[in-house]
């Protein structure tokens, strides 16, 4: 069965989209996760990816032309299905709103009668004047659900335009959402961890003492509704998965042990979570005083070390088996659905080599000597990327089905690890930028991925990826490649070994790195070059700077 596709949210303040460039034309095969358009939005172009699989059966919105949210983008479905029920259905309603819209006016002695306001008004008596439903905003390209980390205000609250409502973990970065309306925040419709699907009700707003309780229902009942239609409308081939077991924590011991919950698990606020890792403390110690013995802020605050001493005989016992349970995040779905993606469509292959750093760290030493400046490797090793980039185009390309794209400008992804995953923030136009002006871009970037503060604007449009282990003592690895990148560079550390030169072994230090390319985009004899070029930069960092 064909599936319409209409012109999404990809900002919380959007409210209609221009079709920048179509990437795929009418009878072009989709496969889930193809790129169909360039969308721009209030705030950036973006990439629109398809969910579905099919062939593309119809275009709505042509390149250039701008349309509202949820109008007619694309038709994907069987080659060579009738879908001008589809097209007719949607011409309908593009010429009711432009009906609606042109209001009908009588005059009779010199009195004009507005038909359309009395049905206007009937409809909007659901809905005081002054009262505005707030719905789970679309924060990123890719998020389809989102989690309230944490609610900045509460119910009764004066809320102001501009100021944060909440903290959103999407599927790339938890984010302050805030509020384009003014009022008194009447009602909340997640909790504190809870998650819902974009557009869900998530707040309303409105002036103080509303009775807001009918139309939370309303919204909810229509939600409801709307999802159940989705469900029962008729497919071709419908997957079942097989029935999915209740996971539950397990314990096994020789005497019987109890849990403050009945299934096991420990139910905490993502920000109660975070305070206990920060302050040592076992959750599994805590007294949880929310609903249903959820650990809050508050119980980690008022949180004593003799708590402990009361509660550890209830929760440890003599050679038990026991598992924590921590639910996936939104980040972590993300990465795995990605870089899954990425190791099973591109033919990935590796090239592995070793660079001689004794040049590179007398470099270092000379060029952190000059007053107020401090570089380290892995700006080095950006710089140098950069370079070699601009030198290798094929190399900082990407891949589309139709087409290959060779990028003129480099932007250069730097992989950062955070508690929940992974971030790549993007250090753009780097080979343009001195080193130290790669090292504060690049620690700026890492302090604000560490604490989830990066705008999606930071973490955008990568046309080659670093990841660096060397820190940690990794000698050698490889990576997944970062699409739609062709590639990704993997980074070692530095070790002091015997090497032998002008054919005397002697002490040395080097550093293993390891290339992993889309043999799709780059063949192995260009890869081979594009190192051949990094390594003269690394090796001789001096010509980095001429």
């Amino acid at each position: 069965m064909a599936e319409v596709i209409n012109m999404p949210r990809l900002s919380d303040t959007m409210e209609e989209g221009t079709v920048a460039t179509w990437l795929k034309k009418v009878g072009d095969k989709i496969e889930e996760g193809d790129i169909l358009a360039e969308i721009e939005t209030d705030k950036a172009t973006m990439d629109f990816e398809s969910f579905n699989e099919g062939t593309l059966l119809h275009i709505g919105i042509g390149e250039g032309e701008t349309a509202k949210v949820d109008t007619l983008l694309a038709i994907i479905g069987e080659e060579g299905e009738d879908i001008s029920q589809y097209v007719n259905a949607s011409e309908a309603k593009v010429k009711d709103n432009d009906q609606s819209s042109s209001v009908e006016k009588v005059e009779d002695d010199n009195q004009v009668e507005t038909k359309d306001d009395s049905e206007e008004s009937s409809e909007k008596q659901d809905i005081p004047e002054g009262v505005i439903v707030v719905t789970m905003p679309r924060l990123s390209d890719t998020m389809e659900e989102g989690t309230v980390a944490t609610w900045l205000k509460k119910v009764g609250d004066t809320v102001d335009e501009g100021e944060i409502l909440a903290e959103i973990e999407t599927d790339k970065a938890t984010m302050d959402f805030e509020s384009f309306q003014s009022g008194t925040l009447l009602y909340v419709g997640l909790n504190e961890g809870d998650s819902a699907k974009v557009d869900s009700l998530l707040a309303i707003i409105g002036p103080a003492g509303t009775d807001v309780s009918g139309i939370a229902k309303n919204f909810k009942a229509e939600n409801t509704s709307s999802e159940e239609k989705k469900q029962e409308a008729p497919k071709k081939e419908e997957k079942k998965d097989a029935p999915k077991a209740e996971t539950k924590k397990e314990t096994k011991a020789s005497t019987p042990v109890s849990t403050s919950n009945s299934n096991g698990r420990i139910h905490a606020s993502p920000l109660a979570k975070k305070m206990a890792e920060e302050k040592g403390i076992n959750l599994s110690q805590v007294n949880g005083s929310g609903e249903n013995g959820r650990i809050v802020k508050r119980d980690i605050e008022n949180y004593t070390p003799t708590q402990a001493g009361t509660q550890v005989g209830k929760f440890v016992a003599s050679g038990q088996e026991d598992f924590d349970e921590v639910p996936n995040s939104n980040m972590r779905k993300a990465i795995a659905k990605n870089l899954a993606k990425s190791k099973f469509s591109a033919p990935h292959y590796y090239l592995n080599v070793e660079f001689d750093m004794d040049n590179a760290m007398a470099f270092r030493v000379q060029y952190n000597s000059i007053p107020d400046t401090k570089i380290s490797y892995n700006d080095m090793i950006v710089k140098a990327c950069a370079l070699a980039l601009k030198a290798h185009p094929q190399v900082n390309s990407q891949w589309f089905d139709d087409r290959m794209q060779l990028n003129n400008h480099v932007h250069i992804g730097v992989a950062v690890a955070v508690p929940d995953g992974l971030l790549v923030p993007v250090v753009k136009f780097a080979n343009e930028q001195s080193l130290p002006q790669i090292g504060a871009a690049v620690k700026e970037y890492a302090g604000k991925a560490r604490s989830k503060k990066l705008s999606l604007d930071e973490m955008e449009g990568s046309t080659f990826t670093i990841s660096n282990l060397g820190m940690f003592g990794i000698d050698n690895f490889t990576s997944i490649i970062n699409q739609p990148n062709s590639a990704i560079l993997s980074v070692g550390a530095i070790v002091a070994k015997p090497v032998v030169k002008n054919g005397q072994v002697v002490a040395g230090n080097t550093m293993k790195l390891t290339l992993a390319c889309d043999h799709r985009t780059v063949d192995g004899a260009t890869g081979a070059q594009f190192l051949q070029t990094l390594k003269g930069y690394i090796e001789n960092p001096v010509t980095m700077l001429v």
